[in-house]
């Protein structure tokens, strides 16, 4: 394993990634929603996706589950469980911090060399979006994965500046 993958930046749809797996930002039902999650779930297939995150129990907080990528462009979707923002004295950070490093650790589990992100716990979840994208940048440099590359995906252009700006300084 290696420090540190090749982290790029996309602004678009992340079911649309051409990469080894797409991370969910899910509920911890792993049931499906609105947003990112409902959105995977939709262009996955909902029944099949629905089937296979039933037979997962689950997922906590900080943690991450894969299953398979069905109608996806991506192999796998990893369901990572995003903290709700309750004003950051709750652990929400180190929560955040702990999806990242729980997704690549999936990842590195499935052999993927590649990997998308959402902009977790930012949407419905109320992650402030610039703490949250400082958290994944610092989070993914810090990670310790044979995953070569990390694709950022921000919804919106705002969210892709951060991004770039955030790379861009260090």
């Amino acid at each position: 394993m290696t420090t540190g993958p090749l982290i790029e930046v996309a602004t678009g749809d992340i079911v649309t990634m051409r990469v080894d797996a797409i991370v969910n930002a899910a509920n911890h039902l792993l049931a499906g929603g609105g947003g990112v999650d409902g959105a995977i779930h939709r262009a996955a297939g909902p029944a099949a996706l629905h089937e296979a995150c039933s037979r997962l129990g689950g997922c906590e907080p900080g943690a991450a589950k894969a299953t398979a990528g069905f109608a996806l462009p991506a192999k796998w979707i990893i369901h990572a469980v995003g903290p709700v923002w309750h004003g950051g004295a709750s652990g929400e950070p180190e929560i955040l911090a702990s999806c990242y490093r729980a997704a690549l650790a999936v990842a590195d589990e499935l052999g993927a060399e590649s990997v998308a992100f959402p902009a977790i716990s930012t949407g419905a979840y109320g992650f402030p979006r610039r703490l949250a994208a400082e958290i994944a940048v610092s989070s993914i440099r810090a990670a310790v994965t044979s995953v070569r590359v990390v694709v950022l995906v921000a919804f919106d252009r705002e969210t892709a500046e951060t991004y770039r700006t955030l790379l861009d300084t260090a």
